[in-house]
């Protein structure tokens, strides 16, 4: 007999499944980049190159000498040698030929034409003024001796260093130091969020002159490239660091991301480019030379020579020039940061309800 098989009632009974839909899944949205983060990189890089090429070869391409400054003896000969060179030289006459050769050592002028009998010359240079200057005015006095059929003789009053026979020794430590200022005040300004501004001038201050004692101390006593008496340079390089590193900052707290390509083009490419050291400041073209003294790099070149060859004549201008940049740019950044902080002040007033 078979036993009946329970069936629950009908309101327990389970209910048909229904089948779900399964979820359609998400479609995923990509926003692409604005044609701005492609072209931005690219752009800069550009135009660093260019201008770096452009500066560095295309201002050796065809010096010309403009007015550079020599001294000439005699009452006839300054005439002379004026009107046969024309604006390439800026004629100095001198009443003796120690009269001459002082302005020379002095670097009141280039070099310094002597007259030695009716048919001789001697042309005293400062090889310490860089061999593009001295080579320019030998070629001048020369085609001016030729036309004249005179015999020149050449005798170097100011010579370089026996460790800097190029005379590039301060251009490069020049340029070491505008490169390590530039890195220190780039770097100084990722450090917005973690010190106040005074303990970032700082830093910079203090990093500056390190920079400088440093460069000093290698490029002086230890590989006697640089003849200047220690504490004057390290004063000049210490000021050259803190220019360059300041207005780094400067320009990257204004400009923000602009600001070190910008920094890039005024003081590694421009100022080092047209700073006389390669290229004499007379050899340049206008505009460059224009510029020349006014920037950081151009200003320590002239002073760190200077110092080095000729007792520190006229090295008070240059240096003057670097502390400018380094004023002008801290007041600049103190500026800046007052201005910030009204802004924030006045913000929470501004959005207070009536």
């Amino acid at each position: 007999m078979e036993r009946p098989v329970a069936t629950a009632p009908e309101h327990e009974q389970a209910a048909p499944a229904v089948a779900t839909p399964s979820p359609r899944p998400h479609r995923i949205v990509r926003h692409r980049p604005p044609v701005r983060a492609w072209l931005q990189p690219v752009v800069i890089a550009l135009i660093v190159v260019a201008a770096f090429v452009t500066c560095y070869v295309g201002l050796q391409r065809n010096p010309q000498p403009h007015q550079i400054p020599i001294a000439v003896t005699g009452s006839a000969l300054p005439g002379e040698i004026g009107q046969a060179l024309g604006d390439t030289v800026e004629v100095h006459p001198a009443a003796s030929a120690q009269a001459a050769r002082d302005a020379v050592q002095h670097h009141d002028v280039d070099a310094a034409v002597v007259g030695g009998g009716p048919h001789r010359l001697r042309l005293e240079i400062a090889g310490a003024a860089g061999t593009s200057t001295t080579a320019a005015v030998k070629t001048l006095v020369g085609a001016y001796a030729h036309g004249a059929h005179k015999h020149v003789t050449i005798e170097d009053t100011v010579p370089l260093s026996h460790f800097d026979a190029r005379g590039l020794a301060g251009f490069y430590m020049a340029f070491g130091v505008t490169l390590a200022g530039f890195v220190l005040g780039s770097n100084v300004l990722g450090l917005a969020g973690l010190l106040r501004l005074r303990h970032r001038f700082r830093v910079l201050g203090g990093a500056s002159v390190a920079i400088g004692a440093l460069a000093a101390i290698i490029a002086g006593p230890v590989m006697g490239s640089v003849p200047a008496p220690v504490a004057p340079l390290i004063v000049t390089l210490a000021f050259l660091a803190a220019a360059a590193s300041f207005t780094t900052k400067l320009l990257g707290t204004y400009f923000g991301p602009l600001g070190i390509p910008v920094a890039t083009l005024l003081l590694l490419t421009v100022g080092n480019a047209t700073s006389g050291a390669t290229i004499g400041p007379d050899l340049l073209p206008g505009t460059a030379r224009a510029v020349s003294a006014l920037l950081p790099p151009g200003a320590a070149v002239r002073a760190v020579s200077d110092l080095s060859y000729f007792g520190g004549a006229h090295a008070v201008v240059p240096v003057l020039t670097l502390v400018a940049w380094t004023a002008g740019a801290g007041l600049l950044l103190g500026l800046h940061a007052r201005l910030a902080r009204r802004r924030s002040a006045a913000a929470p007033a501004l959005s207070a309800p009536a």
